[in-house]
């Protein structure tokens, strides 16, 4: 290295200055240190999660799969999943108990609060694509949902081609940004995109008639169109916007263990006897206090990525 030969080399041989020598070594110091510090491991989840005996779940605001209640308590299918979880984790890692913190996420920060360590795990409804897998670790399936889009039943847009120049809203971080984008281009729609930073803000532009539609994965338009108390007034467009894709929790891409650790745990849950509950209890009765019911039985291919033979 140029700076170790300059140190080696004597003042009084035509070798460096002290003042240079002294600022030389402390150059050294801060590489050495850098490099000592990059090449240093963050702390394992597993061994996080040991010490603390706590599991950071991050959560959004998409009913039913996480969401805050009126009384500021912390629900939802994914998190009924995600404190089973915290459950199953406990014997293997050798502790009484793992408590669940929640800690909130929008669909824009959630992988560098993962990559962070902010969060240990996202449970929420995140499309496992391609490009996701790149940077985060996604957990076996708990959900499989396809990009749709809702217009008002008054603007009479009912299929794709109908979108023609017309404005969609898209919330920025999600897989339908892309999706809609290249359906413009492949169709030749001239759509116009409008990004926002959460589902309902998307779904809102549509419902006071500012965009023409809002592209989202099915289950999450079916849940907003619901709530709105008038579902008779909005449409969800037959056709598809992509092909089915799984939803699943994500985990940090570098802590391969963990991933392997939540992997096994959730099979566990999935086919364990409690898995058809806690479906049922978010797709097929009321919730929210009773205001409404999705009414969508788990369909033969979430039963076949989870493992659960058919009843």
């Amino acid at each position: 290295m140029i700076i170790e030969r300059l140190l080696a080399k004597p003042s009084s041989s035509g070798g460096i200055r002290p003042a240079m020598r002294l600022m030389l070594l402390l150059l050294l110091g801060a590489i050495a240190g850098a490099d000592s510090a990059g090449a240093q491991a963050p702390t394992s989840t597993i061994d996080r999660i040991r010490e603390t005996g706590v599991m950071r779940v991050g959560y959004g605001t998409t009913a039913p799969f996480s969401f805050k209640e009126t009384d500021g308590s912390i629900a939802g299918y994914s998190i009924d999943l995600c404190n089973e979880l915290a459950g199953e984790i406990a014997g293997p890692m050798g502790v009484g108990t793992v408590r669940v913190e929640y800690v909130p996420r929008t669909p824009a920060n959630r992988i560098q609060l993962l990559n962070d360590g902010d969060i240990d795990i996202e449970c929420n409804a995140s499309t496992s694509s391609p490009d996701r897998r790149k940077v985060a670790s996604f957990a076996p399936p708990h959900f499989i949902a396809q990009t749709h889009f809702v217009t008002l039943k008054k603007s009479g847009i009912h299929t794709i081609d109908d979108l023609r120049g017309k404005t969609v809203s898209v919330v920025l971080g999600t897989v339908n940004v892309g999706q809609i984008l290249q359906f413009s281009r492949d169709k030749k729609l001239g759509l116009a995109a409008v990004p926002v930073a959460d589902v309902q803000a998307a779904f809102d532009l549509v419902e006071d008639g500012s965009v023409s539609a809002f592209a989202m994965d099915d289950v999450l338009l079916r849940s907003m169109v619901i709530r709105t108390g008038n579902p008779d007034d909005y449409v969800i467009s037959d056709e598809p916007l992509g092909d089915p894709a799984p939803y699943g929790f994500m985990t940090r891409i570098d802590d391969p263990a963990f991933a392997a650790l939540v992997a096994d745990s959730l099979v566990r849950i999935y086919q364990g006897p409690k898995m058809m509950e806690i479906y049922d209890k978010w797709f097929m009765r009321p919730i929210r206090g009773g205001r409404y019911s999705l009414d969508l039985p788990m369909s033969d291919d979430l039963k076949a990525a989870m493992g659960i033979s058919a009843r």
